[in-house]
């Protein structure tokens, strides 16, 4: 396992680049999908600084409903529930597929858990042809986010044993 985590500089493909080896370092041997959750959102928040990086969880509710449960994050705190096919993550579970949103303020039905935020991408991880959670990720910037965050975010939540 990794101990400490290098920092790059360069462009966005340089940084991911010398991220991905280090969150397989960070995963490698540990079992717990909390604990690798956990360090994905940190290490993703330490190398780009973004407002706010973490997960929500597919989870039953008590009326026997599934919504996303917000799991480990690093940044503000986070809206706690979220309703499927509702705000960005809703929809990015709702759909099975990667969400990038330019402008928060342009997305019907957008979930303001932070004014701050501005741009927001949200990757749902799939398994066995089901989302079991989503990672989000939301930056105070405008237009934060290509698909170059896509392909990498992507490749980083599939390396995640869940």
């Amino acid at each position: 396992m990794a101990e400490d985590l290098t920092i790059t500089t360069g462009n966005k493909t340089e940084q991911y680049q010398s991220l991905l080896p280090q969150i397989k370092g960070l995963m490698e041997g540990e079992t717990d999908t909390i604990a690798n959750l956990a360090n994905v959102a940190a290490a993703l928040k330490e190398q780009f600084g973004w407002l706010w990086v973490g997960f929500y969880i597919v989870r039953s509710a008590e009326n026997k409903q599934e919504e996303l449960i917000v799991g480990p994050f690093q940044g503000p705190v986070a809206c706690t529930r979220i309703r499927k096919g509702k705000g960005v993550c809703g929809t990015s579970w709702a759909e099975a597929k990667t969400v990038i949103v330019p402008d928060v303020e342009q997305f019907p039905g957008h979930i303001a858990c932070s004014s701050l935020s501005r741009s927001e991408i949200v990757v749902p991880v799939i398994r066995n042809n089901k989302v079991v959670a989503v990672l989000d990720v939301d930056s105070a910037e405008l237009n934060q986010f290509d698909t170059t965050d896509q392909q990498y975010l992507e490749e980083i939540v599939n390396l995640i044993p869940f």
